[in-house]
């Protein structure tokens, strides 16, 4: 059975191009994207406009294949979460790469997915809305083969979600896992007695039927190694007490999740140490950020900085936003055509790595170039004494930090190969 709809993904290739995407050429209007990419136009010479988000092709392929390895050497499943990229095409190639599904953070993000026939949805939220519910219960009862997992940690929460399904004439229950949480941080129950209390609730529905626990470590106020993995220990302890419980009878897989892209190495080896349970476990993995990896956030925090670096190399930053020098008022000060409408500043500003001229085409690093900060339109960049040369038209290249908040501001992504040739357009979904 297929993990996503291919048809509706390769269509995708023939929309129209039109002043609805930023960055494509103009004189490109009225093409398809399958078209323009098929003429392998060059990002630089090619008419596309500045600014504009690129995805490195061989940088995309490197960490599609890292992680696929990564989880296969330590036993888990993979339900990378798509709210980073928000685009069924990349969806295809994770699952195509061994994915179990793919997670979600709302029912709108689960509606894209289900578009595009997403057969496995794992929702990490509690969904209280009767209008959501309403329509999970629909794709539930329509389609045999699709299942969705999501949260709950509370009582009332329970009590939300079995009268609306209950209201919805809900077909097939609901599969719902306990959330752990912790003091200070996100959503989820903050006791094991509060976990048994919403377990036993569930079980008293008709609605809704319990298949496992979840959490999110990344949030745990002053998250260290040592405090992850105590947290990790509580969640693997929860499944067990829970299984011991007779709370996950008559289930033929028991899921136990977490894991977002700071701290896969503790999930791995805390989920390594769980004990047979009374079903083969799930042990889902939920990293999102890893496909496309950064030059701030995740280049500081992925766990590869702790292991020792995997056969073929680490993850790779695949995203670049390529910029234009507009303005070069004084000697210490440069302005760039890209601003908060452009890339992503919430956990630290983009970082100039490469300088293309636009008298001749050389490319160099993007040496003694610092952005101090960004308005709508414009990065304020500082330029050192001793700084690349620079002067207006100038191409400047653009690490970003955080991709989940670049993703969001490009409906259409070109993927471009080393030498700027683009070879596909990647279509989001916010």
């Amino acid at each position: 059975m297929a993990a996503i709809a291919a048809d509706a993904v390769a269509r995708l290739d023939d929309e129209r191009l039109d002043h609805r995407f930023k960055g494509l050429p103009p004189d490109a209007d009225g093409t398809t994207a399958g078209e323009l990419a098929a003429e392998r136009r060059s990002l630089f010479t090619g008419g596309f406009t500045t600014p504009v988000l690129t995805l490195s092709a061989e940088a995309l392929d490197h960490n599609l294949a890292v992680m696929e390895r990564y989880a296969g050497e330590h036993d888990l499943a993979f339900a990378p979460h798509g709210k980073t990229t928000m685009a069924p095409q990349l969806f295809a190639r994770q699952l195509e790469r061994g994915a179990w599904g793919i997670t979600a953070a709302t029912p709108a993000q689960a509606r894209v997915y289900r578009a595009f026939g997403v057969r496995r949805i794992f929702l990490a939220n509690e969904v209280v809305d009767p209008a959501a519910l309403r329509w999970l219960a629909g794709e539930l009862a329509a389609d045999p083969g699709f299942r969705l997992v999501t949260y709950v940690d509370s009582l009332r929460g329970v009590e939300l979600m079995d009268a609306a399904l209950t209201g919805a004439g809900a077909a097939r229950p609901l599969d719902v896992v306990l959330e752990l949480g912790s003091d200070g941080a996100r959503t989820g129950l903050r006791t094991e007695a509060e976990c048994e209390a919403v377990a036993a609730a569930v079980a008293a529905t008709g609605t809704l039927r319990l298949v496992g626990v979840a959490g999110y470590e990344a949030e745990i106020p002053d998250a260290d190694g040592a405090a992850v993995r105590a947290w990790l220990h509580r969640l693997t302890g929860l499944a067990v007490a829970l299984d011991e419980a007779g709370r996950f009878a008559g289930l033929d897989e028991i899921v136990v999740s977490a894991g977002g892209s700071s701290w896969f190495d503790a999930v791995a080896e805390v989920f390594a140490e769980l004990p047979q349970l009374s079903a083969p476990v799930l042990k889902l993995l939920r990293s999102g950020a890893y496909v496309t990896h950064d030059d701030g956030q995740y280049r500081t925090k992925t766990p590869f900085n702790r292991l020792p670096e995997p056969a073929g190399g680490a993850l790779r930053p695949a995203l670049h936003v390529w910029t234009q020098v507009v303005s070069r008022p004084e000697p210490g000060r440069a302005y760039l055509n890209a601003g908060k409408r452009d890339v992503s500043y919430d956990l630290g500003l983009p970082e100039p790595q490469l300088v293309r001229s636009a008298r001749d085409g050389s490319v160099r690093p993007a040496e003694g170039l610092t952005v101090l900060r960004l308005a709508d339109q414009h990065a304020f960049v500082e330029v050192a004494p001793d700084a690349t040369p620079l002067e207006v038209g100038d191409w400047v290249a653009l690490g970003i930090s955080h991709p989940c908040t670049v993703f969001e501001k490009w409906p259409m992504i070109p993927v471009v190969e080393g030498d700027g040739t683009v070879t596909s357009l990647v279509r989001t979904f916010f």
